[in-house]
């Protein structure tokens, strides 16, 4: 009788030890989601080169840290500058494998020139404010501030996505601006105004809180009717379709958004 119970006992210590070890391991599955959903595709691999509009330099940089994080393998390198350069860059034959874009207009560029492999999507909106030296000395509190005599402002070219809105709020607001300089990308506005060469700037509402200190925002409620949509595309002459893919499943997913939210982006 007493071998009986002993190997009952036994046998309810084993599978409570096997019930526990299930236990522990689910634990840890959870624990390390990231690491799990990684390696669903683990056999990505090589270098992804991503162009990337200039107002998205510190969250692609981010973004692309994570993604080499969650993909181990892989590495994604970038070419930031203004939409309109890097378009024609990527219809001219520049080796790239993604595009993102900081507006709509430069994206068709791309699609209509054959480059994409897929229809782009729209992961971000993002909008205009007037950005001054800290302390505002020209004491800049409207858009049509920016247009009296003595004010240096210094806007975007035309044909890049946030001098194309300038252009926008111009024609709606009857302000016309005389810029001393129209610059080929936001962070190149930004460096103007940062280094105190201009009274304001034009640029988004994303790279003036990107640059913390180095500048004061002066808002302006003009800026809501122009809103800048962001697309991103896998191009046809990827080096890696699939990595490519996988990327840009990233930026418009979950982590993507979630990064992009933190440094003020809209949701599409």
């Amino acid at each position: 009788m007493r071998t009986r119970t002993a190997g009952i006992a036994i046998a309810g210590a084993i599978a409570l030890a096997l019930t526990a070890s299930g236990c522990s391991a689910g634990a840890g599955s959870d624990a390390s989601s990231p690491t799990s959903s990684a390696s669903a595709t683990d056999d990505l691999s090589g270098t992804a080169t991503v162009f990337a509009a200039a107002s998205l330099t510190a969250t692609f940089t981010e973004l692309g840290k994570k993604f080499e994080q969650a993909h181990p393998g892989t590495t994604v390198t970038f070419s930031f500058a203004g939409s309109s350069d890097l378009v024609t860059q990527i219809t001219e034959g520049a080796p790239a494998d993604v595009f993102a874009s900081a507006d709509e207009a430069n994206m068709k560029k791309a699609t209509d020139a054959g480059v994409t492999a897929d229809d782009p999507v729209d992961f971000a909106t993002n909008v205009l404010a007037i950005a001054v030296p800290p302390g505002n000395p020209a004491n800049i509190k409207s858009f049509s501030d920016l247009a009296k005599p003595g004010v240096k402002t210094v806007i975007c070219a035309p044909q890049v996505p946030c001098g194309a809105a300038t252009a926008k709020v111009e024609a709606s607001s009857g302000v016309t601006l005389t810029p001393v300089s129209q610059e080929s990308s936001v962070t190149d506005v930004l460096g103007k105004v940062s280094s105190g060469e201009a009274d304001a700037g034009i640029i988004y509402v994303t790279d003036v809180k990107g640059a913390g200190s180095k500048v004061d925002s002066v808002p302006f409620p003009e800026a809501a009717s122009t809103v800048n949509t962001y697309p991103i595309v896998a191009l046809k002459d990827a080096k890696d379709a699939k990595l490519a893919s996988a990327f840009v499943d990233f930026v418009t997913g979950p982590d993507g958004r979630k990064v992009l939210e933190a440094a003020g982006f809209g949701a599409p």
